[in-house]
């Protein structure tokens, strides 16, 4: 059997599909300590109310009518239009329905966007994305139906107080050209907690204007919903931006709901391509979403419930770390938001593929850093020398899993 180039290319073992295939093997394994899948994590308030929430559903048969029928290719009229309003009367965005789709995931919603923007262009040229800092979420890496789709830039390293440090934009050395078809920066960054400034990120806004490209914002785990990030920030959305958000770190990884909120012409681009390759975005999540909507309760949630309990795990796994680890090459940084802590283990004398290989036998289950540096065009020491660590397991796991690093991590260094 003979698979064509698209064939061929998606049938590669990616660095995704390794996340996804540790999740599920770590779920069946007795015992596995889960510190490297993107599962948000189980809050009992948060399930309370889907429970609750799901039942007044199912009572009042608004639930199975969402499993029963099809959406439009745009995706749920009524939660559509809920969540302009919302954004409306919030944040006073120029916005309404016309103005958001939605998505079977925001992976997918990313595959699309990547797609519609990047690769071989009609006039014969060829478009690449902008990453203007690397690392960058796994899932961009292997999105593009065209190989090499795009470019990204190191950070400035900023070395602060107490074992941290974070990455900034190196505006000074980011240029962009004729070939760059948009700009795409996750705020917070998957994997590594950083946040884009108020001034990077109108700073990359009025770069994207200059060259009449779009700037592309992984909205995933920010403000308003779900609310995972720690430093004070505006939300931040305008005609030229696109601003791709999801349920997943709600809770509700598996209803695979992406929101993508952009201009008219991309909505309707998007709305094209979900007829084509799916007919329909999925019902169930949107219809969950918008009775959350409908309760006043969405932004309540997220600020009071879920942005309180991730700031304090991320708190306690950093405590956790700097105890187990005293070694002066090692920095975290500074956890600003996501799910995820990004360990920095500097002149590490072996790479953390190596380092990721002997936690797996172990049964501790992280990401090797070295996925995350997608679109570099040189090799880069400090890539082979971070892990990213979910913090999201309870304290008895995180402690295990944080003294099994500890003592493999000492171990290495102790080989050099």
């Amino acid at each position: 059997m003979k698979f064509s180039t698209f064939g061929e290319k998606f049938n590669r073992y990616s660095g995704i599909t390794q996340l996804m295939d540790d999740l599920n093997d770590g779920l069946r394994t007795p015992g596995a300590i889960m510190l490297g899948g993107g599962n948000p994590a189980a809050i009992p308030e948060m399930l309370d109310y889907f429970r609750l929430t799901t039942e007044e559903m199912l009572a009042d048969g608004s639930l199975l009518a969402g499993m029963t029928n099809y959406d439009g290719p745009q995706g749920k009229d009524v939660f559509i239009k809920a969540l302009a309003k919302l954004f409306r009367d919030t944040y006073g965005w120029d916005i309404s329905e016309k103005n958001i789709s939605l998505t079977n995931g925001s992976q997918s919603g990313f595959f699309y966007l990547f797609n519609l923007f990047a690769g071989k262009q009609p006039d014969g040229s060829f478009k690449k994305i902008l990453l203007p800092l690397a690392p960058e979420y796994i899932g961009y890496g292997d999105a593009g139906i065209d190989e090499d789709i795009f470019v990204s830039y190191r950070p400035e390293i900023e070395l602060l107080d107490n074992g941290l440090f974070k990455y900034h934009v190196d505006f000074e050395k980011l240029k962009i050209d004729d070939s760059v078809a948009a700009i795409c920066a996750s705020r917070p960054t998957n994997p590594t907690g950083n946040v884009l400034t108020e001034e990077e990120i109108h700073k990359l806004d009025q770069l994207a204007r200059e060259n009449n490209i779009p700037l592309l914002v992984d909205n995933a785990y920010g403000v308003p919903f779900p609310n995972i990030i720690f430093e004070d920030v505006e939300p931040f959305w305008n005609e030229n931006t696109i601003l791709c958000m999801s349920l997943s770190k709600l809770g509700l990884p598996g209803v695979r709901c992406g929101i993508v909120i952009a201009n008219e012409q991309v909505t309707e681009a998007l709305s094209n391509m979900n007829g084509i390759i799916s007919l329909a975005p999925g019902s169930v999540g949107p219809a969950l979403a918008h009775r959350i909507i409908e309760k006043n309760d969405l932004l309540r949630l997220s600020e009071e419930v879920i942005k309180p309990f991730y700031k304090q795990k991320s708190q306690r796994a950093v405590e956790l770390l700097q105890q187990a680890i005293d070694d002066e090459r090692f920095r975290i940084h500074k956890p600003e938001g996501a799910i995820f802590l990004w360990l920095w283990f500097d002149e590490l004398p072996i790479n953390t593929m190596e380092l990721y290989k002997r936690l797996k036998e172990r049964g501790v289950l992280v990401i090797p850093g070295e996925y995350f540096f997608i679109g570099q065009k040189e090799d880069w020491a400090h890539a082979h020398q971070c892990l990213r660590m979910n913090y999201v397991q309870d304290d008895e796991a995180m402690q295990k899993g944080i003294a099994i690093i500890a003592e493999e991590v000492k171990k290495a260094y102790q080989e050099a």
